[in-house]
């Protein structure tokens, strides 16, 4: 899986994304979220040939756990995950070179 385009119509729990084997990338955001719909392409680019990574595209706001439980506070927020553990992380990504740096620390490429 790479790049998702859409939100997650149901996030998971913390307990699942604390399981998730190999390399992931939550994104923490809103559809109405300009700053969100700005990152988008960078976002996209930067994920693009990197179908070794989960990209979890989850809608966040007033009582969402999920973002709670990593202490998102401005969109987006990317948290980069290696088997579950955060490794890095993005908030209001302005490049795809950043977005692609911290990629490189939870999935090297070959």
């Amino acid at each position: 899986m790479s790049y998702l385009a859409k939100h997650l119509l149901q996030p998971p729990a913390r307990e699942e994304v604390d399981r998730l084997p190999g390399a992931a990338v939550l994104e923490f955001g809103a559809p109405w979220c300009s700053h969100c719909q700005g990152a988008q392409p960078l976002i996209e680019q930067a994920l693009r040939a990197r179908n070794e990574v989960a990209h979890l595209k989850i809608e966040d706001g007033r009582g969402q756990r999920l973002g709670r439980s990593y202490g998102v506070k401005l969109w987006p927020t990317l948290v980069f995950l290696r088997n579950g553990q955060e490794i890095a992380r993005l908030v209001r990504p302005q490049n795809a070179q950043a977005i692609a740096q911290a990629l490189q620390q939870i999935a090297p490429a070959d």
